[in-house]
């Protein structure tokens, strides 16, 4: 697959269709700046239809409604769709007319359709039109009218891809679609038909690098502190899962659930992502025996699997493929077997709408693959976007419950959990219902005959929105055999307030990323015994903001698990997004072993595929024993040693004092480079804090970390500490923080490092920061612990538990301090710092430096 080609069409063609339905929209004087006429009867000179009138009616109140860049946007977005459905569909044969929608039969931009186009068997297609604008010679005309019905056509068996298009997106559809450079043109020309062949993957890639430009802008206005609404979500935290890690999580959780109760050999031998289970101790096998026992009742038909963050539906995709594989073991046909998946098995939502599409058409077509007449219009995949409810009014709910208070109350509880449904997504809880008699109610509306206009009105409304509602309602109340997913990474700096308030009381021990409540949720969503699988950033098995999560998952067990570290995902370079995939089963067996495989060495995503195909790096591990480090690290390779050394030995923490300082705010105003202060205004000698002396020396020298460097220097910023830091405590974000240690000695280091830790040796005078933590009260171990701090042996242990490169002074004092006097690693220490102090001095940017050894 041409991932480039891909890409580079799917970037330009969003601003290309941006520009196209924009200037349709100014063509019927709507723009984001002018005053729009409804009651507007003709553009340039021409009188507009019945049907014109009314669709820009549509527009202008939907531009009223949500905003003239949303809607123009949403549009561009739809036809996007459309086309690489139509695309997807005209190169696999699945059309139900057989014809070529874009290409000829040899792949030439020569569209069937319209060589055929009096010969077409489309719904709604009036050939009296067709043949009009065959007379008129009008090609482009009549592509666009062939285009739209084979569009409505389509509604009947793909409802949800393609809705009815009368509305305003027919208003915008975009002009000189025939022409080469047009987006269709460079959709044939730039990606190559073999790439439609691979059924979800184009899917996902087109999706994802569509929203490319979106995702960057975001990040870009995160920088200057803007929050991330609701509607860029998606955008924001999409990112599609390398195949080989979908598989890993599907066949290491679907797949393990039926082999479990029905050993199979040869299904097995077909999932090479699957993990064998470690070799455990006998009373722990004799309960899997029994949950086991379980699972051999489980039927095919009867196993529930969902993705409650389905982008593109990728996940979905892996999972019909494993099922599809348990139900022909079964002896089932492919036929009733893809019938029978998509009625019973598979459940997905996101909160895009347009990614809701794409995952529909995925599931559609893989089970178009197995089936001819899943385009029939029976099937319905449980497969959607969440819907909100502000469309729910109490007239509405009284029509529908007709008397029910029972119905009523929970038609209203509904409307209450939705109402900001695309804000929290599948984070939100839903108690259970009588959702049959919910759908009764739905069938019963179907069929009834409204009394009056009035009526008729609301009828159609409940009819249209509330299938959806009560859909996801029942998807979010129920628990399923597996949960997949790669929910989106978003930190709490990124989310704005309604967000961050609802994962701070509902989540409060995750909330600091979105990935970190999927965890909780999913876990919610899996049913006792069964398995949740999910790839997140591998920040929560560290960092001690995660410790209570930690501790929840503990009462589950980790089956297995893939530590990725950095660069699993070839989009994205560095060591920024770190992640980790595992299997987890909701149950919790006394001295149960997980095998963990360690990835994190390989640079690239094949490199690290690879290593586990080899079998290298795999470790089996107790979770009971992480408990045993403080903070309960997933530290699953830590050895015997390491794990008795936090056991039998204190915590650095309790034998001194690390700590974290100050956070100013604005550091542009309050810290400047020691040169830049005149020398009579510093005070570098300082043992004390004295509030008259900072009257006249207000600047003071300040830890602020720096870069990789052991023993001395990075002695750079003073900090304006005029009046006690009168000025800094004006601001409400500021923070003092451990006051009472100001002026002391000590030993500092970087919070935040691109390399490994490093500490440094500072005498009396000094203020500190958040970004260079420090150790106080060291008495005389203070050579001790700075040599050990430096030494291999810190790096070797700490990095065991926090491979982060963020090395907070929290983290810092659980190191186990293994002390004994030793006046030779005090002298050496000392030497050290001597040698370090004397090197460091030689550069002029040195406050110490006198002159050139050289000279």
């Amino acid at each position: 697959m041409n991932k480039t080609a891909i890409k580079n069409f799917a970037v330009w063609a969003r601003t290309t269709l941006l520009t196209a339905v924009k200037q349709k929209a100014f063509e019927y004087e709507i723009t984001e700046d002018r005053e729009m006429d409804i009651h507007l009867t003709a553009i340039g000179g021409r009188l507009l239809t019945e049907e014109e009138r009314k669709q820009r009616r549509e527009l202008i109140d939907k531009v009223k409604e949500e905003g003239y860049k949303q809607v123009m946007e949403q549009t561009a977005y739809i036809w996007f769709n459309r086309f690489i459905a139509l695309r997807f569909m005209e190169v696999n044969g699945y059309l139900p007319s057989r014809i070529r929608v874009f290409t000829d039969d040899s792949g030439e931009f020569r569209p069937a359709i319209l060589k055929e186009a009096m010969n077409l068997e489309l719904e709604g297609l009036d050939r009296e039109k067709v043949y009009a604008y065959l007379e008129e010679q009008n090609n482009e005309e009549l592509y666009k009218y062939l285009l739209l019905t084979q569009c409505n056509a389509l509604n009947k068996c793909l409802p949800y891809m393609f809705e009815k298009i009368d509305n305003y997106t027919e208003l915008l559809f975009p002009s000189g679609l025939l022409k080469a450079d047009s987006v269709i043109g460079r959709m044939i020309s730039e990606i190559p038909e073999e790439d439609w062949t691979d059924q979800v993957q184009i899917i996902g890639w087109l999706y994802q690098y569509y929203n490319s430009e979106l995702k960057d802008d975001t990040f870009a206005k995160l920088k200057k502190n803007t929050k991330i609404s609701k509607d860029r979500i998606p955008a924001a935290t999409q990112l599609f899962t390398p195949d080989w890690i979908v598989r890993y999580m599907v066949e290491n959780s679907l797949g393990r659930l039926w082999l479990e109760g029905h050993p199979n050999d040869s299904l097995k031998a077909e999932w090479k992502y699957y993990l064998e289970e470690a070799e455990q101790e006998p009373e722990v096998e004799a309960q899997l025996l029994e949950i086991r026992k379980e699972y051999q009742t489980i039927k095919p038909e009867e196993i529930k699997v969902i993705d409650p963050c389905m982008g593109s539906g990728h996940i979905l995709v892996a999972a019909f493929d494993v099922l599809m594989k348990i139900y022909t073991s079964c002896g089932w046909s492919e036929r009733d077997a893809a019938k029978s998946i998509v009625e019973n098995n598979l459940y997905g939502l996101d909160i895009d709408d347009r990614a809701g599409q794409l995952a529909y058409f995925s599931v559609m077509m893989e089970a178009r693959k197995y089936n001819r007449r899943a385009l029939n219009g029976d099937l319905a995949p449980k497969v959607m976007a969440i819907e909100e409810t502000k469309f729910m009014t109490n007239e509405l709910i009284a029509y529908v419950a007709n008397g029910d208070k029972t119905l009523q109350e929970d038609l209203s509880y509904l409307k209450t959990v939705f109402d900001d449904g695309k804000e929290y997504g599948s984070i939100l809880t839903v108690k259970e219902l009588d959702f049959d008699r919910l759908y009764r109610r739905l069938a019963e509306l179907e069929t009834a005959v409204p009394e009056n206009l009035l009526d008729q009105l609301v009828h159609d409304q409940a009819l249209a929105h509330l299938k959806p509602i009560i859909m996801q309602g029942e998807i979010l109340s129920r628990k399923f055999d597996s949960v997949i997913t790669n929910p989106p990474y978003m930190g709490g700096s990124g989310m704005d307030a309604k967000l961050s308030k609802y994962v701070k009381d509902h989540y409060p021990d995750s909330k600091n990323d979105l990935f970190a409540v999927f965890i909780e949720r999913c876990k919610e969503m899996t049913a006792v015994n069964r398995f949740q699988a999910m790839i997140t950033q591998h920040a929560w098995m560290f960092l001690s903001s995660y410790e209570k999560l930690r501790g929840k998952l503990l009462s589950v067990d980790t089956i297995n698990m893939v530590h990725l570290g950095a660069r699993a995902f070839e989009e994205i370079g560095g060591e920024v997004v770190q992640t980790t995939s595992f299997v987890m089963q909701k149950r919790q067996i006394k001295g149960f072993k997980g095998t963990y495989c360690r990835l994190i060495e390989p640079t690239t995503q094949q490199g690290k595929e690879d290593m586990f195909l080899a079998g290298e790096n795999r470790y089996e591990a107790q979770q009971a024993n992480f408990a045993k480090i403080p903070g309960s690290p997933v530290a699953y390779w830590v050895s015997e040693a390491i794990y008795n050394a936090y056991v039998n030995y204190p915590a650095l923490g309790q034998i001194a004092a690390p700590r974290k300082g100050n956070s100013t705010s604005d550091n542009n105003r309050f810290l400047r480079m020691w040169f830049e202060v005149e020398i009579g205004k510093t005070n570098f000698n300082c043992k004390a804090l004295d509030r008259e002396k900072t009257l006249v020396k207000r600047w003071f020298p300040y830890n602020k970390g720096g870069g990789y460097r052991k023993w001395y220097g990075y002695n750079e910023y003073l900090i304006d500490w005029y009046d006690d830091a009168a000025e800094i405590r004006k601001i409400e974000t500021a923070v003092i923080a451990n006051y009472q240690y100001f002026m002391k000695p000590g030993l500092t280091w970087s919070t935040l490092s691109s390399k490994n830790f490093s500490i440094r040796w500072f005498d009396e005078g000094f203020i500190f920061d958040n970004g260079g933590c420090c150790i106080f009260e060291l008495k005389d171990k203070r050579a001790y612990i700075c040599a050990l701090l430096n030494s291999c042996v810190f790096k070797y242990v700490f990095g065991q538990i926090n491979p982060t490169l963020n090395f907070q002074s929290g983290e810092v004092a659980k190191f186990p301090l293994i002390y004994t006097v030793s006046n030779e690693i005090d002298k050496y220490c000392h030497k050290c710092v001597s040698i370090s102090k004397e090197e460091y001095n030689v550069y002029e940017t040195s406050w110490d430096f006198k002159k050139h050894p050289l000279v």
